[in-house]
């Protein structure tokens, strides 16, 4: 039984949202914020954190996470976002998750803890699916944090690229999960799509 007060959630929630047309933290499912209806989804025992950017802090339902840190520089992306949590995380562990991935749940996050714990050498665990790296949802040691800032210094931004580095380690995501786990909000026609899903 994993002790969940040593592992942050923290969710990236910083993007501009331009095919979106408004910053994807203020989305609104069945009338809710998404980050009310993300945390209802993900039933965290421990810690959680939301990731913002420079401009878009205070989100819609940002009091309901635990903190609310925010980069330092806005435009670098999802691994700048990274380095923030890591920057700012006071547990042994960082599940991280994006507030654009609706159908990420519980299962998954759990999952990954489950993984990095069989790792014990591992600086974090990358999914893969569909023979594809998926950045996120993804676990990180606190560790893991020189590694992540250098590549960024380096200019090397994507996450996925973590999966080359040394102590990184790839698992194979179920292949029970939805394809609906991996699905991006990235524009109004993505948004239909999951919310008629729901119906």
């Amino acid at each position: 039984m994993n002790d969940y007060s040593n592992i942050t959630l923290a969710v990236l929630a910083g993007g501009q949202g331009a095919r979106m047309g408004k910053a994807k933290a203020e989305i609104k499912v069945d009338g809710k914020p998404i980050l009310e209806c993300l945390l209802a989804e993900y039933r965290w025992p421990g810690p959680t954190m939301l990731v913002t950017a420079p401009g878009r802090e205070h989100p819609s339902g940002y009091e309901l996470f635990h903190t609310e840190v925010v980069d330092p520089v806005a435009g670098e992306g999802p691994l700048r976002g990274l380095l923030t949590a890591l920057e700012n995380v006071t547990t042994p562990l960082l599940a991280v998750t994006t507030v654009d991935m609706p159908g990420v749940s519980r299962l998954q996050l759990s999952w990954l803890v489950d993984e990095l714990e069989r790792r014990p050498r591992a600086l974090g665990v990358i999914c893969r699916h569909a023979k594809q790296i998926e950045p996120f949802p993804s676990i990180f040691r606190a560790q893991a944090i020189d590694t992540v800032r250098a590549r960024l210094e380096s200019g090397r931004t994507s996450v996925y690229g973590l999966s080359d580095q040394l102590g990184f380690e790839v698992a194979d995501a179920p292949a029970d999960w939805s394809d609906s786990v991996w699905m991006n909000l990235n524009s109004p026609a993505d948004l239909l799509t999951f919310l008629n899903r729901r119906v």
